[in-house]
């Protein structure tokens, strides 16, 4: 597969999975009735859904990373030259932001407002440190390459529900979703310390898959990584 081929599927389901998330947000509080739990679960099943979807169909031509923490891990982890891995990068942050904008249009909103969303504090960070911890050790830790969508939509399913930030575990779609004053967004001003310690649990999780898992483990330490392994 071209280096081009791969950077078009990261594109794509990058700029997918964030019109995802901020179109069913805006969905899911436009029908919630104020009711956060019953707005937070529509997002929570629309994104394991995308998620699923997307891993299972463009993870043979690209990965299906997605996330700038697991291309970065990857090429920690010699599975991915470096030169690509910054392109990777680019490539799902600037998408991500198209994601946005077409959630946007999807719902006659402006196609880019500044979100209001505070989310700081400790509590926030510890769950953006676990949440992308458990993503990357899913990604170097599975088996086979059918169970990386199942997976990595049920880690993150969870971890919208069991850790204080809902789940972002992702640099691009922290970017992204700054670009939304609704639901899903999060204020400018926190994105860049979601950023540092979704890195860090990355980091983490790849020293800690290293003791876990024995080389030949897993599709992750294969050569076969970005052929037939996908991640979110």
């Amino acid at each position: 597969m071209t280096i081009a081929k791969r950077l078009v599927a990261e594109g794509l389901g990058s700029a997918l999975l964030v019109a995802t998330v901020v179109g069913s947000g805006v969905m899911a509080e436009r029908l919630a009735g104020g009711n956060v739990a019953i707005a937070l679960l529509a997002n929570t099943g629309a994104t394991v859904a995308i998620l699923f979807v997307l891993i299972a169909l463009l993870g043979p031509s690209s990965g299906a990373h997605f996330n700038p923490a697991v291309s970065l891990t990857m090429a920690w982890a010699r599975r991915l030259p470096w030169p690509e891995a910054f392109a990777y990068v680019f490539v799902q942050c600037v998408s991500a932001i198209v994601g946005t904008v077409l959630a946007h249009a999807m719902f006659e909103l402006p196609l880019l407002s500044a979100s209001t969303h505070v989310r700081s504090g400790l509590a926030q960070y510890v769950s953006e440190f676990v949440a992308t911890f458990g993503l990357v050790l899913i990604v170097f830790g599975h088996r086979r390459a059918n169970d990386a969508p199942s997976m990595v939509a049920a880690w993150i399913g969870a971890a919208y529900w069991f850790t204080a930030s809902t789940s972002f575990a992702n640099p691009a779609v922290t970017l992204a979703r700054s670009f939304t004053d609704t639901f899903s967004g999060i204020r400018p001003a926190d994105v860049l310390p979601f950023i540092l310690v979704q890195v860090t649990g990355a980091a983490a999780a790849l020293f800690t898959s290293r003791f876990l898992f024995p080389v030949g483990h897993s599709v992750a330490t294969s050569e076969r990584s970005l052929a037939d392994f996908s991640d979110a």
